[in-house]
């Protein structure tokens, strides 16, 4: 997210919170992503629910999804309408993927297609909410031209 304020020249410490916002949305996603998928272990370290118990790494997640919303209400007024429309298109994205990657628990056979649709909802919109940011933060305009989306400062 700071890389994509920073390719617009925007303010890197101003864009800061949303930037903590980001981090704790992504962790709370792996919290409930580890209950979800009965994971005793991320990144080699014991998971928060095998630690503690479900219910506490349900709340530790949920805490975090609102701090997040705390760092992200903290951007600039100017933006802060389009930032959080980002922010809650990519986090209804995301939970999408989650539910994509459950269904598929029950299936024998998922097509590459749909394998990667799940990626691309559960990761790739996260990274893509990032950069959007990042760009929206240093009030970068959005362009629509001959089909593509393009990004300038303004």
């Amino acid at each position: 997210m700071l890389l994509g304020c920073d390719l617009f020249r925007g303010d890197i410490e101003k864009a800061v919170p949303a930037a903590i916002a980001i981090e704790l949305f992504h962790n709370f996603t792996l919290l409930h992503d580890d209950i979800m998928d009965h994971a005793p272990l991320r990144r080699g370290k014991e998971t928060v629910y095998k630690k503690w118990n479900t219910n506490v790494a349900i709340l530790s997640g949920d805490t975090m999804f609102a701090l997040a919303c705390v760092h992200l209400s903290q951007t600039d007024p100017d933006v802060l309408p389009l930032a959080l429309s980002e922010f809650t298109k990519t986090a209804r994205l995301v939970c999408e993927g989650q539910q994509y990657d459950m269904n598929f628990e029950t299936l024998t056979v998922v097509s590459i297609s749909d394998y990667i649709e799940m990626i691309r909802l559960k990761t790739a919109v996260l990274i893509g909410c990032s950069l959007k940011l990042g760009a929206i933060l240093a009030k970068a305009r959005l362009l629509k031209l001959r089909g593509s989306i393009h990004l300038e400062k303004i």
